[in-house]
Parts: C-alpha cells; sequence; structure tokens
C-alpha cells in the first residue's frame, strides 16, 4: 500500500513554512499565498496523522493475522487492505494538490494561489474523512485484537515452561541412570520431543500464534508426564523386585495347599454322593499346571527385571497374580465344598430354617396394605415355597444329595430377595 512516509512529506516544498522570507508585494495576492500556505500545511498535518494511523492499525492487523484464522480476522485483513487503496487514492491526490502549485514562485499570482488553497483545501478534507473511516475500523477491531493480545501474551510463558520441563525430563533421566536404571523408553520418548523443540525456538511467526501455544501445552505435558515417570521409576524398580518375591512365596505356598486337594477329594469321595464332588475332580490336576505355569512366568519376569524391560515385566507378572489367583479360588472351592457339605449334613434344619425365613420375610412385605396379594408377588413367592419342599424332600434316602440341596437353598433364597427388591421399587416408584 502507498504511504508517504513523513520526511517525504516533509521534504515538499515549504510543507511546514510560513512562505520563506521574501518580501511580497501587492495585499492580495500575499494574503492569497499566505492562505494557500496555511492550507498547504493543515493539508501536511492531516496527511502525516492518516499515515500514523494507518501505520498503527496495520501492526494491530499483523498481531491478528498472527494469532486468529477465523472468517472475523479474514474480514478484518480484507477490509484493512480495502482502506488501504482508499487510502492510497486520497494520498494520491493530495500528493497531486502539493505538486500542482510552487507556493515560492516570485510570480504567484493571487488566483493561482487560490485555487492551491482550494486544491489542498479539498485534499486535507478528504485526508480526515478516511482517517475518520479508519479510526472507526480500529475500533471495531477490538474484541479481535484483544483476543489475540491475550493469546500472544500466553504464548511466550507457555514455549518457555514447554522448555523448562523438557530440562526437567532430561535432568530426571540423568539422576535415573545414576542409580544403575536405563529407561531406555522414557529416554525415547523424550527424544521424540526433539522436533518439537525445534518448532518452538523458529518461533510463532514462522507456525503461527495458535500452532505454536497448542504444541508448547503439548510438549510441556509430555515432558512432564516422563519427568514423573523418571522420578518414581526407582520406586516402581523396588516395587516390582517386592512383587517377585512375594509372589514366589505365594506360588510356593499354592503348590503346598494344592498338595492337599486330594484328600479332601478322597474324604468327599467317601461320605457324599458323586454330584456332591464330580466337578472339582479336575482342581488338583489343574492347580498343579496353573503353579507350574506361573513358575514359568516368574522366571520370565525375573529376566525381564533384570533387563529393565518395565512393561514386559509388569505384564508377566499380572499374568503370574491371575494364575495364582485361579490355583487359590479352586483349592478353597474343595475345601469350601466339604465344610459347607459337613454343616448341612450335620444339622440340616439350620439352612431350611434360613431360607423359610428369606422367603417368610418376602412375603410379609408383599401383604403390607394389603387384604389379598399381587398375584405379580405371588406367583414367585409361591413358586419359592414350593421349590424349598422339594429340596428337603430330597434330603430323604440313603445318599442324599446334599449338594443340590444347598444349591436349591441358595437359588430359592436369592428369588425371594430378588421379589423384596421388586416390591419395594414399585411401591417407591408410586410413592414417588
Amino acid at each position: 500500500m502507498l504511504a508517504l512516509p513523513l520526511l517525504a512529506a516533509l521534504a515538499l516544498p515549504g510543507a511546514f513554512a510560513g512562505g520563506g522570507t521574501r518580501r511580497w508585494f501587492g495585499g492580495r495576492a500575499e494574503s492569497q499565498r499566505a492562505e494557500a500556505q496555511a492550507a498547504k500545511d493543515a493539508a501536511a498535518a492531516a496527511f502525516y496523522e492518516l499515515d500514523t494511523a494507518q501505520r498503527d492499525l496495520r501492526i494491530s492487523l499483523e498481531t491478528i493475522k498472527a494469532v486468529d484464522d477465523s472468517p472475523a480476522a479474514r474480514r478484518a485483513v480484507a477490509d484493512f487492505e480495502a482502506l488501504g487503496r482508499r487510502i492510497d487514492d486520497v494520498s494520491g491526490r493530495y500528493i497531486e494538490a502539493v505538486d500542482a502549485q510552487d507556493l515560492d514562485r516570485d510570480d504567484l499570482d493571487a488566483s493561482a494561489a487560490a485555487r492551491a488553497r482550494s486544491g489542498l483545501t479539498a485534499a486535507k478534507d478528504e485526508l480526515e474523512n478516511v482517517r475518520r473511516e479508519l479510526d472507526r475500523f480500529s475500533g471495531s477491531l477490538a474484541p479481535l485484537l484483544n483476543k489475540a493480545e491475550t493469546q500472544l501474551a500466553r504464548l511466550a510463558p507457555a514455549v518457555e515452561r514447554a522448555r523448562q520441563a523438557l530440562l526437567g525430563a532430561g535432568n530426571a533421566l540423568d539422576a535415573v541412570r545414576e542409580t544403575g536404571l536405563r529407561a531406555d523408553d522414557l529416554a525415547a520418548r523424550l527424544a521424540a520431543l526433539a522436533p518439537d523443540l525445534t518448532l518452538l525456538n523458529q518461533g510463532a511467526g514462522q507456525h503461527g500464534a495458535q500452532q505454536t501455544l497448542e504444541r508448547a501445552e503439548r510438549v510441556a505435558r509430555d515432558a512432564a508426564a516422563i519427568r514423573a515417570e523418571a522420578e518414581r521409576l526407582p520406586e516402581k524398580a523396588a516395587e516390582i523386585d517386592h512383587r517377585l518375591v512375594s509372589l514366589r512365596t505365594r506360588a510356593q505356598a499354592l503348590t503346598t495347599r494344592a498338595g492337599q486337594v486330594e484328600p479332601v477329594l478322597s474324604e468327599l469321595r467317601r461320605r457324599f454322593a458323586a454330584a456332591c464332588w464330580q466337578d472339582l475332580q479336575h482342581v488338583p490336576e489343574q492347580a498343579a499346571r496353573d503353579v507350574a505355569q506361573a513358575e514359568r512366568k516368574l522366571t520370565d519376569a525375573q529376566a525381564a527385571r533384570r533387563e529393565q524391560r518395565w512393561p514386559d515385566t509388569t505384564a508377566l507378572l499380572s499374568t503370574v497374580r491371575a494364575l495364582l489367583n485361579a490355583v487359590d479360588e479352586a483349592v478353597s472351592t474343595a475345601g469350601d465344598r466339604l465344610a459347607r457339605l459337613n454343616a448341612v449334613q450335620k444339622d440340616p434344619h439350620a439352612e431350611i430354617e434360613r431360607t423359610r425365613f428369606a422367603v417368610r420375610d418376602a412375603q410379609r412385605l408383599a401383604m403390607t396394605g394389603r387384604t389379598t396379594p399381587d398375584p405379580r408377588h405371588a406367583g414367585p413367592l409361591d413358586e419359592c415355597v414350593a421349590r424349598l419342599e422339594r429340596a428337603v424332600a430330597g434330603l430323604e434316602g440313603r445318599h442324599p444329595d446334599y449338594w443340590r440341596f444347598l444349591s436349591e437353598t441358595e437359588a430359592v433364597r436369592g428369588a425371594a430377595a430378588g421379589a423384596v427388591a421388586r416390591i419395594r421399587e414399585e411401591r417407591g416408584g408410586a410413592g414417588h
């Protein structure tokens, strides 16, 4: 855009002069020359103010462009370019008006001076009109400019935080290495951030303020995560060492416990019907296999720990824990089965009364506030009573299936509890 520099304006003949030091003769010509010179000075001042305002506004637009690529920002840039073309036109006419007459000519007559004054006054008025347009446009930019300045104010601190976070992560890794831990995966993650640091150092002018701000925040976040993991690595290594010892001890204990399942099964076979223990036949063999597999995985985990392959070590230890949990549950199931069967064989009435109480409690709730039960509740509860009676009848005979009896009573209690939950839900909804 054309913007006449101040020095150029000042270099124009008599830009801010009072007409030189010549002595002039003829009152009218001298008066017209003085008025023309005053008009020239006023036009030059208007031109300078417009040029200054345009320069200031261009800085504001550059600030907005560096941060904001929204439709509103693009419209503002386009509007400024249109205003620039208008300023170019007005500035051109101002220069033509200045060049139209040499106010220092000795032979300048009154009519030429009057024409010069008229042209310069018109040029001044145009310059001032465009200046007012520029001021109004500048005022309309305030929201965009405030937003851009806010983002730019965040930019430098964000970039510095990213640099400090990277430095902190590097120092943390150095400290970890001094303890004998390699932290290769963390070092690789930190090295992967190096290109981002290069882009941050190149600045927002090259890559855009918003993109630079987002990159700085991401780098700071990632570097902080690396630092936190590095600082925790010695503790993590100690925890893994403890888990290795603990899981090996547990595997040894479960090996001993698994060896005790066979005597339990032998007693179950001797004293109870086959249906009470057939589903447990596989427990000793499966427990032995799971413990052996757990021990192999522990050996692999120990090797991974020596090689400081932390993710592999953690995954292997999780597998070992799952295997040992399965063995623990299976071994406990056999012992629990024998204990429950012993209890019900000795006193089945305790299990019967416990179940009857659950059914009666549900029946009392179903009848609360009613003279006759709701069929939706009565049916399931009547079925609970019938199931319990059938289960009790199944205890008759030489070799009762106590395990089926226990399974049935547990199912009846579950059905009664379900009926209670439905009744309370219905009544709670009705009350609401």
